[in-house]
């Protein structure tokens, strides 16, 4: 398996299209943006738990400036009018030795095609061989899309941090 920095997979939706999953690296940023932009305020909302409609430099230079030891970032591309387009990411954060925290967001052209779940997929594979013990996601509790794909990966509800979301919980033996 490549170094996560250098990390590149194909797959397949749903609908048969193809699909590139590789890190996010920092000349990604414009095209990152413009997912943001062709995301519905709903979906944002459901990932950052909050209104969202753009980010401060600050936290643009957390998403793209990845170290690919403690924060880990996968990028779905798809090809649109002859180019590739990132259509989501999924990114892990370690928050404690051996437990990392995982989030997705999928534009919303996109979603129920699979996508969230194949980055789910690499996003593991990075982890178990990183040596990870532990993914834990919060989720709102009325986003059973995601909440579809944490338990098709055997995560459970664990004890957690608000009463807002539901904390769910992933062993990585």
């Amino acid at each position: 398996m490549p170094a996560p920095a250098d990390y590149s997979a194909t797959g397949r939706m749903r609908d048969g299209r193809d699909i590139e999953i590789r890190a996010l690296r920092p000349d990604d940023k414009d095209d990152m943006l413009a997912a943001v932009g062709r995301t519905s305020t709903e979906s944002l909302r459901r990932r950052f738990f909050t209104l969202k409609r753009g980010f401060s430099e600050k936290e643009v230079a957390f998403f793209v400036n990845i170290d690919f030891a403690n924060h880990v970032a996968l990028i779905a591309l798809a090809e649109e009018d002859g180019r590739k387009c990132i259509i989501g990411g999924g990114r892990y954060v370690v928050v404690e030795p051996g437990k990392a925290e995982i989030a997705f967001v999928v534009i919303d052209d996109y979603q129920g095609q699979g996508v969230g779940t194949l980055l789910m997929r690499h996003l593991a594979v990075i982890a178990r061989k990183a040596g990870l013990r532990e993914l834990i996601a919060e989720v709102l509790p009325e986003n059973m899309a995601m909440r579809k794909v944490f338990d098709k990966f055997g995560f459970r509800p664990g004890s957690g941090r608000g009463s807002q979301s539901v904390h769910l919980v992933m062993k990585l033996d």
